[in-house]
């Protein structure tokens, strides 16, 4: 049954993806028209968090913010799409990494690093990263149980040269390559709520107490690994720019979480550069009301 979807959806994709992005956007339009005003796909949600994010905005702005966003978002779903059949030559006109001198110059002092980013205009276009990075970059997945589809979006993602593993084995491949000596810069998305039961730290996240990943702060000062954040901004659709920007090289010299607190920081201030164009359609403040809740039964 699973090869069947795949054999039946595959030919579609396939077409979709070798479709000038110009006629894709029309796609999109037509996307964003069906999700926004027929399905009203996560408009509560979406609300919500903008209304959380953004307090000192009227009811008739956030609004007009959400609907951007969903614009956006639209375009996501096709130039994720696009990505399948992204050439070289389009990856480096459309997606540029503005500053790869700045990853590339603590590589040579710095055998690993830790890539830290959020989801954020286009993060899916980011596997280009290779073409412009003198370290090998690994990045991680989440499996689909449809193995042909599985496969088929991993040899997508690492046509430039990204090696990737699954979400539970990128710790074991991390451990692997330090204990055999390959030299690696590891991208990991860390804006997502973690589990409650798993949860380490909190901090504001746009004024909002907020349980935090900490697992890059942790790996970093474990093994010293520099961190590197990279954000993405949107030039014009279909254009993106990409900047690194070095939150430390000396992990070890900071105190528990000062790091996990300096990225929320500087991610919050990507965010507020380009609002409409973050993944809002996900619960980001779920936990607001729950420190006290974690206090009592997990506070480590």
């Amino acid at each position: 049954m699973k090869l069947l979807a795949f054999i039946i959806a595959y030919p579609f994709i396939w077409t979709l993806s070798r479709l000038p992005l110009r006629l894709l956007y029309i796609l999109s339009d037509f996307l964003f028209f069906i999700i926004y005003h027929i399905v009203g796909y996560r408009k509560t949600v979406v609300y919500g968090n903008l209304q959380l994010a953004f307090p000192e905005k009227s009811p008739k702005e956030l609004r007009a913010l959400r609907k951007k966003s969903m614009r956006h978002f639209a375009d996501f779903i096709v130039e994720s799409i696009k990505a399948f059949s992204l050439s070289e030559k389009e990856a480096m006109k459309r997606y540029k990494f503005v500053n790869p001198e700045v990853l590339n110059d603590v590589a040579k002092r710095k055998k690993n690093i830790i890539l830290t980013g959020c989801h954020q205009n286009n993060w899916e276009w980011s596997v280009s990263m290779p073409l412009v990075s003198e370290i090998q970059i690994f990045g991680t997945y989440k499996e689909i149980k449809n193995k042909y589809f599985n496969d088929f979006m991993k040899k997508s993602r690492t046509k430039f040269g990204l090696k990737a593993s699954k979400m539970q084995d990128t710790i074991p491949d991390m451990l692997k390559n330090l204990k055999n000596g390959i030299s690696g810069a590891y991208i990991l998305l860390s804006d997502q709520n973690p589990l409650f039961h798993k949860t380490y730290h909190w901090t504001p996240f746009f004024g909002v107490n907020v349980p935090v990943h900490t697992g890059a702060e942790l790996l970093a000062k474990k093994f010293d690994m520099a961190i590197i954040n990279y954000a993405t901004k949107k030039v014009k659709r279909g254009y993106y720019e990409t900047t690194f920007e070095v939150i430390t090289e000396t992990p070890k010299e900071f105190e528990d979480y000062k790091i996990t607190d300096a990225y929320i920081a500087l991610t919050e201030k990507n965010i507020r550069q380009q609002p409409s164009n973050y993944l809002w359609t996900h619960k980001r403040f779920k936990h607001k009301d729950g420190y006290q809740i974690w206090v009592e039964r997990y506070k480590k």
